[in-house]
């Protein structure tokens, strides 16, 4: 009996993010490249996977996503789905979500990506109060059962601009909520909570992943409110995998260490505010600095083979 490393296991799990490649539902936020070229450049990378991208982007009938996929090879991963989850009255989130996870689950998902938005528009989030935090725990707990019906896991995004952001936030959320989380290390650092920690003391909430490196003087210029997530973006706050701040290969160590299996989201969010970049060239570049990361200096789990 000998242990061998399994190469192909971590590169099997790795998906892309439409939001690599500028596309973002934001206004304002830069020039959104036509799906066509976005999954040509994933599946020419080597991506096995997407998440949805925006409303609207992709068809929005869910049989429609699955053939656009096909035609690239790439399968559905799940779906970024901003919902408001700390209001008594739960009818119009209820709805959303239900029809969110339709769309999703028709188009072959399994995880629906909630974040916890202050209102539809996105407005700035009032801090919560422990009851508050108690009724969203209650909530997202209805939404993750009414979404399971549909044969996908919750989980939440930690996220600037909603009410879980702060290290405050996450660590009120961890204690009022029992979904899984969807672990974004990008967003976690953004908001001062340190990615490899919250491995290390919450790897059994993890149910999904979004792996981002950024620049962590940006990230604290964006928590003190001197410059907008946008701002940041277009400055250049998120970086190609080990470039950044985020410690991404301890990361992905203790990850394989707890035991995680599941897909190894790509997301370097990216703002393209000037020209159309050449086909191959840009986002798709930066894409593949990730990757190559990945596949030097992140480890792999070993697996056991008899000879």
């Amino acid at each position: 009996m000998k242990t061998a490393v399994d190469a192909s296991d971590l590169d099997d799990r790795l998906a892309g993010a439409p939001i690599s490649w500028g596309v973002c539902e934001v206004p304002g936020w830069g020039l959104q490249l036509p799906p066509e070229r976005v999954l040509a450049e994933m599946a020419g990378l080597g991506l096995k996977a997407t998440e949805l991208g925006p409303q609207g982007w992709l068809p929005l009938d869910g049989d429609a996503v699955r053939a656009e996929l096909d035609r690239h090879g790439l399968r559905l991963v799940g779906g970024f789905v901003p919902v408001v989850v700390h209001e008594r009255d739960l009818s119009a989130t209820r709805e959303h979500a239900r029809r969110a996870a339709a769309q999703l689950a028709a188009a072959g998902a399994n995880v629906f990506v909630a974040a916890a938005v202050q209102d539809d528009a996105w407005s700035s989030p009032r801090p919560l109060d422990d009851e508050s935090f108690e009724r969203t725990g209650a909530n997202l707990r209805e939404i993750a059962d009414l979404v399971a019906a549909q044969g996908l896991e919750l989980v939440l995004h930690p996220h600037v601009g909603t009410l879980v952001e702060t290290a405050a936030d996450v660590e009120r959320a961890l204690a009022h909520t029992d979904v899984r989380w969807c672990f974004d290390t990008g967003h976690l650092l953004i908001g001062g909570v340190d990615p490899a920690s919250f491995v290390r003391e919450h790897a059994d909430r993890i149910g999904h992943v979004h792996l981002k490196d950024v620049d962590a003087s940006l990230a604290e210029r964006v928590r003190s409110g001197e410059l907008t997530l946008v701002q940041a973006t277009q400055a250049g706050l998120f970086q190609p995998l080990g470039e950044g701040d985020a410690r991404i290969d301890e990361v992905v160590r203790l990850l394989e260490d707890a035991g995680y299996e599941r897909w190894l989201v790509l997301e370097q969010d990216l703002a393209i505010t000037g020209s159309e970049p050449p086909v191959n060239g840009g986002p798709a570049l930066d894409v593949r600095k990730s990757i190559e990361f990945l596949s030097t200096r992140a480890p792999r789990r070993e697996k056991v083979s008899h000879s």
